[in-house]
């Protein structure tokens, strides 16, 4: 299942975990040691641009954080980020440099790259969001299916190849650069290759081809 694999979704130069990353071919594999591997480099990070802000929070001095944000550990900051108005951190997350949390959006054991958005109302849970990624207003990624059975990875529009990641909390890979459009759900297991669109109010499932345009789960395009 190439489409979904790490070496084709991300660069790993735009994330603090880029290191941790390598060491899998799938992202969604990364998912169950993030809470550990910020509790690994938290005290290593620079003092001269970090600062300790609780238990195992590291936040960069750089970074904005309103006053009515939550922050909860394990948790990193890293620099130049935004964490805007009642933005609710759970824990277990990482959020990359100039990467902007929005009001009222929420957090959960998640790998934000650099430069990623995710701005306005959206809830964001067991995922990893590419560089530059965008998730429009009141776009979300649901991590858990309604009849509570493990997530299975479709590659529909490929190979028909099925992956089980014995996982029963999974939101979305979004690779580099895919925007999501507003108030679009993501399924449990979703996977968008990079340079990808998702017009607004989709609901997408499976593994989406790079650079395509997704209308609906019948209309999948490539772009010129």
């Amino acid at each position: 299942m190439e489409n979904a694999k790490i070496a084709n979704l991300y660069n790993l130069d735009e994330t603090i975990a880029g290191e941790y990353l390598s060491q899998f071919t799938y992202p969604w594999e990364a998912l169950a040691g993030i809470s550990d591997f910020i509790k690994k480099i938290g005290p290593t990070l620079d003092t001269e641009k970090f600062e300790q802000l609780g238990e195992d929070i590291w936040v960069a001095k750089s970074a904005t954080v309103a006053a009515t944000a939550y922050l909860n550990g394990p948790l990193i900051i890293d620099e130049e980020a935004e964490i805007r108005h009642c933005a609710f951190i759970r824990g277990s997350a990482i959020v990359g440099k100039g990467s902007v949390v929005g009001n009222s959006t929420e957090l959960k054991n998640d790998i934000i790259f650099n430069n990623v958005q995710v701005p306005h109302y959206n809830y964001v849970g067991d995922s990893i969001l590419g560089y530059r990624s965008h998730m429009g207003a009141g776009s979300i990624t649901s991590n858990v299916k309604s009849d509570k059975t493990l997530v299975v990875v479709k590659d529909s529009y490929d190979t028909k190849e099925e992956i089980e990641t014995g996982r029963k909390k999974f939101g979305a890979m979004l690779g580099d650069f895919v925007e999501v459009g507003c108030n679009s759900v993501l399924n449990p297991g979703t996977v968008i290759g990079r340079h990808t669109n998702i017009y607004p109010l989709s609901r997408v499932r499976g593994v989406i081809p790079a650079d395509s345009i997704f209308k609906d789960k019948d209309n999948v395009v490539l772009k010129k």
